[in-house]
């Protein structure tokens, strides 16, 4: 019975991982269709779509909560109107790790991803996977 207790978490990271990696490239294939001003090469777009998801994802999970940390204040100060701005500076970071296969040319684009990155992180986070959490371990309860 322990291990497949140690199995739900273990498989609900995983499901957390899948859910953003696809919110995260939908929003990717939306925006680059919609303005030119964001460049993922062409020769390969979807692996580097796929590369760009998942380095936004490690950075995610190692240097965003870091960043949330120290900027408690400002947040609070702007009614979270700055956290927005936390994965603006996420998006800007993989830009600079990509160097010229990724490439957001104008800080309104930028921003209007980093808002639509948030919006994912919110549908993702409250709408779908905590009601499966929920009911995840209500069924294990019984």
């Amino acid at each position: 019975m322990k291990s497949s207790k140690n199995k739900i978490p273990k498989l609900a990271n995983v499901l957390e991982w899948l859910f953003y990696l696809l919110g995260y490239t939908i929003v990717f294939i939306i925006i680059t269709n919609m303005f030119d001003s964001i460049y993922i090469d062409t020769r390969h777009s979807y692996i580097y779509s796929i590369l760009i998801v998942l380095i936004i994802s490690l950075l995610n999970k190692t240097i965003k909560p870091i960043l949330v940390t120290l900027t408690i204040p400002i947040t609070g100060l702007t009614l979270g109107l700055f956290y927005p701005f936390i994965n603006l500076f996420i998006l800007k970071l993989v830009d600079w790790i990509m160097g010229p296969y990724f490439q957001i040319h104008k800080f309104w684009i930028a921003l209007l991803v980093a808002v639509l990155l948030s919006v994912v992180n919110f549908i993702v986070g409250e709408v779908i996977l905590k009601p499966i959490v929920r009911g995840v371990k209500k069924k294990w309860k019984e």
